[in-house]
């Protein structure tokens, strides 16, 4: 029988998915794996140049039935002091320069293009979908 990755000690395991702005990949990221998980991991997103969540990422995120219409960028210095289990790039820039966490924290890079358009906002975002629902 395979341990969930999720609960150790019955404790919740803390997710910081990172990439540059904030602002599509990483959100997008975000509400998938709540939606997915449910309340077994607690998770956030922030960039290394947070800029604004686009909106193109949460009409395609509306698409699924997830609102992230509250989110917000947020830069990863508010994390830096923080320990996490997971700390997973989504981008090839937030993997070259993402900080060093305290604790035990397991970096995982998952490499997805930048979206440029609607179709490529859907095509990420099940990727990325397709990738969290694997780890989980």
């Amino acid at each position: 029988m395979q341990s969930d990755p999720a609960l150790v000690f019955g404790m919740k395991k803390r997710v910081l998915i990172l990439c540059t702005g904030n602002s599509a990949r990483s959100q997008m990221a975000e509400g998938l794996w709540r939606h997915e998980s449910g309340s077994k991991f607690d998770v956030f997103s922030a960039g290394t140049k947070p800029t604004r969540v686009r909106p193109e990422a949460i009409a395609v995120m509306r698409e699924l039935g997830i609102d992230i219409s509250g989110h917000r960028s947020k830069s990863v210095d508010e994390f830096t002091a923080q320990e996490f289990d997971y700390v997973i790039t989504v981008c090839d820039h937030a993997n070259e320069i993402c900080p060093v966490f305290p604790g035990k924290t397991q970096r995982l890079h998952w490499s997805f293009e930048d979206p440029t358009d609607e179709a490529s906002f859907r095509k990420i975002r099940d990727q990325i979908r397709a990738r969290i629902l694997a780890f989980l």
